[in-house]
Formats: C-alpha cells, sequence, structure tokens
C-alpha cells in the first residue's frame, strides 16, 4: 500500500510548508497531498485555507496577496510550538526544492466556477513545464472543477475527494472521468473499495493517523492512504526513515 503525506507530514511540522515536505521525505514517504489556492497574481499557493488567520495570524484572504506578499508571511501556526518560520511556498518552490518526490495530489481547493478554468490552466501550465505529467493527480471535491477538467479535456489525471458520501461516490467519479477517488477513511468498506477498483478508481483514503487503522486500511485493499504523521505510518507498515533532508 502506497503511504501519501498529507500536507507534507502535518503532524510532525507545519502543514504546507517545505518543512512538512522534509519530514515526509525523511520518513521516506516519497508520495504527498497538499492544497491550492490562486494568489491575486494567478501563482499556485500551498496552503489548504482560503484566509490565512489559522496559520499565519494574519487577517484576509489568500485571494487578496501576491505570491510576493504571501511568502513573507510565517505559516508556522499551522502546529503549535514550531520554533521556526515557515513561509508559505508556491507549488513551483516545492517542485524546485524537492525533486525526490514521486507523485503528488494536488487538492484544488478554489474550484468555483469562475475560478476553475483558471486554476486548472496554471497546474497544466507549471507541470508541463517541469515535466511532472507522470506525477500528478488534481484532485477537489469540487464537482465544478472536475467538471471544466472533463470538458475542456485537461491532460492531467483527476480524482475526487469525498467525505460524506451522500451520493454514490464512485458514480460521481465516473461521471466526470477521475481516476483516483479519495475516501474519507470512514466511507470506506471492502465493498465499496472493490467496487471502486473494479470500475479502474484508484482508492486512496485519508486521514489515517492510528496504526490500527492503517493495518485495517491496508488488509482492506486500499490503493494508499493519507496520514499526517509519516514517520509512524512508515513504521507500522514495515519500511525504515531516511536520513534527514536538508533544504
Amino acid at each position: 500500500m502506497l503511504i501519501y503525506g498529507h500536507r507534507g507530514a502535518r503532524g510532525e511540522a507545519p502543514e504546507n510548508t517545505l518543512a512538512s515536505f522534509a519530514s515526509a521525505l525523511q520518513a521516506g514517504v516519497t508520495r504527498v497531498e497538499l492544497d491550492l489556492h490562486l494568489s491575486a497574481d494567478h501563482q499556485l499557493m500551498v496552503i489548504h485555507d482560503p484566509t490565512l488567520q489559522r496559520t499565519t495570524g494574519i487577517r484576509g484572504r489568500v485571494a487578496a496577496h501576491t505570491a510576493e506578499q504571501l511568502g513573507r508571511m510565517d505559516a508556522r501556526l499551522g502546529l503549535k510550538g514550531w520554533p521556526d518560520p515557515c513561509p508559505i511556498p508556491t507549488l513551483e518552490q516545492l517542485f524546485q526544492t524537492f525533486p525526490q518526490f514521486e507523485h503528488y495530489q494536488l487538492e484544488v481547493k478554489s474550484g468555483s466556477k469562475g475560478q476553475a478554468g483558471a486554476v486548472l490552466e496554471a497546474i497544466t501550465d507549471l507541470v508541463g513545464r517541469y515535466q511532472l505529467q507522470d506525477k500528478v493527480v488534481i484532485t477537489s471535491a469540487s464537482r465544478d472543477l472536475l467538471r471544466q477538467a472533463r470538458n475542456s479535456q485537461c491532460p492531467l489525471p483527476t480524482g475526487l475527494v469525498e467525505e460524506y458520501g451522500m451520493l454514490d461516490p464512485i458514480k460521481s467519479a465516473q461521471r466526470y472521468q477521475c481516476r483516483f477517488l479519495a475516501l474519507s477513511w470512514k466511507l470506506c468498506t471492502p465493498a465499496r473499495v472493490a467496487r471502486a477498483q473494479s470500475h479502474g478508481l484508484h482508492v486512496s483514503a485519508w486521514t489515517v493517523n492510528e496504526p490500527s487503522l492503517m493495518l485495517k486500511l491496508r488488509d482492506m485493499g486500499v490503493d494508499s492512504l493519507i496520514t499526517d504523521v509519516p514517520h509512524l505510518a512508515m513504521t507500522v507498515l514495515g519500511d525504515r526513515p531516511s536520513p534527514p533532508i536538508s533544504f
């Protein structure tokens, strides 16, 4: 079973910062999930919330600031007690800093009708420049974004993020021609996982932090799990961490 670090390594370093992605790599995890919003100048920023308050202590929206302004903001509040400054990175900075990563789940948060086209274009252009087409999947809970990706024949694979399952998530993923189905672990059952895989979907379960749950999902046959604690996941699932990562 594959392991993805959630927002890098959210339980080990401030989420969605270079320190967090370094922690995932140090654990030996070479696949990560991360969140994207567009800045005021249409740069792809790696940050979960549409607002800045929770991780930086600054009021305001991500979309109201340029990438340069956001890059001067300290997001260390994403993990209580972290001692060092952690600027909000761009996706390009992540690609440049850590070419070791083998795969990215790029979860688009700004997936409204008005922004879907712009964010898909920005991701496609950046991924193309770094020749990472085989190393990314664009995921989102936004049906507007997934519909835009399907209708515009986006060249990158897509995935549906599903938390509640009020509608059949497998049918929804098929409707939007997705290749990934990122399910809350609470929605994972042996029957659902097997049915999704029979339709060619990669099933990725989130957010999985308890050892017993990691083992249960592995035995259930999920393709990958997304975890806040990559070091723990690698220990539970039988792998050893790598040497420290510098950046």
